[in-house]
């Protein structure tokens, strides 16, 4: 197949990435990953993308990894390596200095509902579903549960692993999972509202609160605090904090040149 696994757009500083398998529910093959990473990584080191919104074709938005696939391969060596690929590629998303927001227009289940967890935002369409399923198939759904249990409550992160049971848009929309919840056909509308409040904003303190925000999360409370004044004391020397707090006090809006 000569189709690209991973369709790329970019308009006004917001590069889309479209999983591209729409007709086998976008699943998570080494070929999809490895797409994935690619675009991540060049997205990463272009200063002139300033968003990433990640999509997908077709009725699924992801169904997690192709088990076709791992099981034509049964050896542990293959396995780890693939987790691995599919580890590196989630946590990408959280170290590119872009906030990338998850557009959520079907089902998404097990590394799919993995790949919506890790990312910054996630907006759903009212039909969408989430699942972390593996347990259905004997096989409890351990790395996606990391993502998913830094999203939703303990209790409510296990009773979705240990169940394997979907739950709606809305109930995911309710537990943390996605921020919010509209009908399809306004999917586009609402995350074009988010996308220009944070075009809105000077990509310097984007950047550097979104590191800061992963990092700190991971802290004890002590070092979580260190860690924020280091981080504000060196925002509040760049120029666009220091133009933004001036404009505040002389009561105008502030000239960023972003």
């Amino acid at each position: 197949m000569n189709e690209a696994f991973v369709l790329k757009s970019v308009s006004r500083g917001v590069a889309t990435l479209t999983l591209n398998r729409g007709d086998k529910f976008n699943p998570l093959s080494e070929e999809m990953l490895a797409a994935l990473q690619g675009e991540l990584d060049a997205l990463k080191a272009d200063d002139s993308i300033r968003v990433v919104i990640l999509a997908a074709a077709g009725k699924a938005f992801c169904a997690g990894h192709d088990l076709k696939q791992m099981r034509a391969q049964p050896s542990a060596d293959y396995y780890k390596k693939l987790f691995n690929q599919c580890s590196k590629m989630m946590l990408t998303i959280q170290q590119m200095p872009q906030p990338v927001i998850a557009r959520v227009q079907g089902l998404a289940t097990a590394a799919g509902c993995q790949l919506v967890a890790m990312c910054d935002l996630a907006v759903a369409a009212s039909e969408a579903k989430f699942a972390v399923s593996g347990v259905n198939y004997g096989l409890f759904c351990s790395t996606p549960s990391v993502a998913l249990s830094r999203n939703v409550s303990r209790k409510q992160a296990m009773e979705m692993l240990l169940t394997g049971e979907f739950i709606d848009a809305e109930t995911a929309r309710e537990r943390g999972l996605v921020n919010r919840v509209v009908a399809a056909g306004e999917l586009d509308a609402e995350i074009g509202r988010l996308v220009d409040s944070i075009l809105a904003k000077p990509a310097v303190a984007v950047a550097m609160g979104k590191q800061l925000f992963y990092k700190q999360i991971e802290m004890g409370i002590g070092a979580a605090y260190q860690l924020a004044g280091q981080t504000m004391a060196c925002n509040m020397m760049d120029e666009a904090a220091l133009e933004g707090v001036q404009a505040f006090i002389d009561k105008r809006k502030p000239a960023w040149s972003n």
